[in-house]
Formats: structure tokens, sequence, C-alpha cells
């Protein structure tokens, strides 16, 4: 008996493949970010692309506040031009992070998206770390 699950057939393998390893350089996820972030040197910057204040409320420990509305050429120019971007925000029900990535992307810099944002890293059992708001540039 068919139902919404097996109505459409899934993909042929092959496909499966080239659609699921596309999508793994989209995309990264919080277990991953946070194993990463534990290495001296994790590869890439991770960007909290939410309010001063959401940031200062609570982020991932090491992301850089940058909101998805402010980010310029200029303001990327600290990192080297191959620097993999990582954003992230709210969680699934926020579209900030892809936001972020599309104007990061527009400024041809590689980047990914953290998968969850702050839901899916509370989710994981990962803290928060908080701090003072600051005056939104």
């Amino acid at each position: 008996m068919a139902n919404a699950v097996t109505a459409t057939p899934a993909a042929p393998p092959e496909s499966a493949i080239a659609h699921f390893e596309a999508e793994l350089g989209f995309e990264t996820d919080c277990w991953d970010t946070h194993d990463a972030l534990q290495q001296a040197e994790p590869g890439f910057v991770l960007l909290d692309v939410r309010s001063p204040a959401s940031f200062a409320a609570g982020h991932v420990p090491g992301a850089v506040n940058l909101p998805h509305g402010k980010i310029i050429r200029s303001k990327l120019a600290q990192w080297p031009d191959d620097m993999l971007f990582v954003t992230y925000c709210a969680g699934p029900h926020c579209n900030g992070a892809a936001r972020g990535a599309l104007r990061i992307a527009r400024l041809g810099r590689p980047v990914k998206i953290m998968a969850g944002g702050v839901t899916g890293w509370l989710d994981e059992g990962f803290a928060l770390e908080r701090s003072r708001a600051v005056a939104e540039a």
C-alpha cells in the first residue's frame, strides 16, 4: 500500500550519491563544527549572522558576529580570500544563515551553512557563550 513516503520512488543510487555529495559542499552540522573548533586552526571562520543583541544573549563560542545584512567585502577583508566561512542563525526556522551565505558567495568567497543553527547547537548539548551587547555598526 502506497503512502506519502513510498508513493514517489527513491532516486537511483548514482543520483543519490551526486545529490548528497553536493549537499555536503553547502552545509556542515553542529557536531562537526564543534569538533573542528576544538582544533588550534579549524580552517574556517564561524559567523553568527544574527543581530548583536541575539549574539550577546547566546552564541557559539568562537563565533564572530556579523549580521547578514552587514556582510560586505570590506568586512571580510581581514581574512584571506580562500578562507572558508560557516554561517549560522537561530535555527531551522530562520533563513539568516542562507542570506549570509548568499552574500558571502556573491563576494566570491567559499561558504557553508551550519545546519541547525543555535537550536541545533543546543540540541547537541553544547553550551552557548554570552557577552555584552554592542551597538550595531
